[in-house]
């Protein structure tokens, strides 16, 4: 009896790129816990067309996860099956126009908010204060210091699940609070923003307020992935961790920070386990005290160590 031939290997099933393919991705160097296991498939797309046509042709049972910079992700230890889209230079250039400012999905937020500052558009600021891309700040109608995206969002771009590039309008995104309704199959490469005119000088002040209120609140020079937990309907997700006793609560090599509490921190030698953990616990022990179910803002993905897709 002849031995059974084994199965190609994922990279073998995925259609031609013109962009890159790479198996076995490291991602924890590029995540802001520097934890985490690889990719089994890495895409990086050349451009929009070159993901819509990957996104026609792939195989329908290989499973697609995005990622951006990383800032508010965590990757767990066994690493993401399938294939993970990483948008780059490609998906990163941005314009202005009028009050009008255009970005791909790649470009960083506050990049976006410099951009506008130079073209003497207001109210694009609180960008600045948030880590991450313009494709994450969609997924998560993301916001910072009073405003959030869908209140300057004009329009945004994705690619549908079957390839399509799709405009949409922000009344049919449903966008609420650290919440998009865009289906998660669903990957978003362009947004334009709208603000107004003002004087650059006016701007850059109140992005120096808004980069000092970060430095002086929140542990942003330590491996974090940003707030872990949105706020309750009425409270504040760092008091109810305080009041339950969380500050500084260590599990492995991760803690919960004493500044700020609805930060968690890998010290230098947590797992994505250990960090996952704790944020477990510290629900477990807010619920115990008030009754109140934190709901992660923090993305995670992929599966745990020796775990099957």
């Amino acid at each position: 009896m002849s031995a059974a031939r084994p199965l190609p290997r994922l990279i073998e099933r995925l259609p031609k790129v013109r962009g890159r393919l790479t198996e076995k991705a490291a991602l924890a160097g590029i995540t802001w816990f520097r934890v985490g296991g690889p990719a089994e498939v890495m895409f990086r797309p050349a451009d929009v067309d070159d993901l819509r046509q990957f996104i026609k042709a792939k195989p329908v049972d290989v499973p697609v996860t995005v990622i951006g910079v990383g800032s508010n992700l965590l990757v767990r230890d066994g690493g993401i099956p399938g294939v993970t889209i990483r948008l780059g230079r490609g998906f990163a250039a941005i314009a202005a126009e009028g009050a009008v400012v255009r970005a791909g999905a790649a470009a960083l937020d506050v990049n976006v908010a410099l951009a506008a500052r130079d073209a003497g558009i207001g109210g694009l600021e609180f960008l600045s204060g948030i880590p991450g891309t313009v494709g994450g700040a969609l997924r998560m109608n993301a916001g910072a210091y009073g405003r959030e995206v869908k209140d300057v969002l004009v329009a945004a771009e994705a690619v549908c699940a079957q390839g399509c590039l799709r405009r949409l309008e922000p009344a049919a995104m449903g966008l609420s609070y650290r919440h998009c309704a865009v289906p998660e199959d669903w990957i978003f490469v362009a947004a334009e923003f709208e603000g107004a005119q003002a004087d650059s000088r006016v701007i850059a002040a109140r992005m120096d307020e808004i980069a000092r209120a970060r430095a002086g609140t929140q542990p942003i020079r330590t491996r974090t992935g940003g707030s872990t937990f949105a706020n309750p309907p009425g409270a504040k997700a760092w008091e109810l961790i305080d009041r339950a006793g969380c500050r500084g609560l260590r599990q492995g090599g991760a803690t919960v920070s004493e500044m700020h509490c609805n930060f968690l921190i890998n010290t230098g030698g947590a797992s994505a386990a250990d960090i996952e953990g704790l944020g477990e616990e510290v629900r477990r022990r807010v619920r115990e005290h008030s009754g109140v179910e934190l709901q992660w803002e923090i993305r995670r993905v992929g599966i745990p160590a020796g775990g099957a897709p």
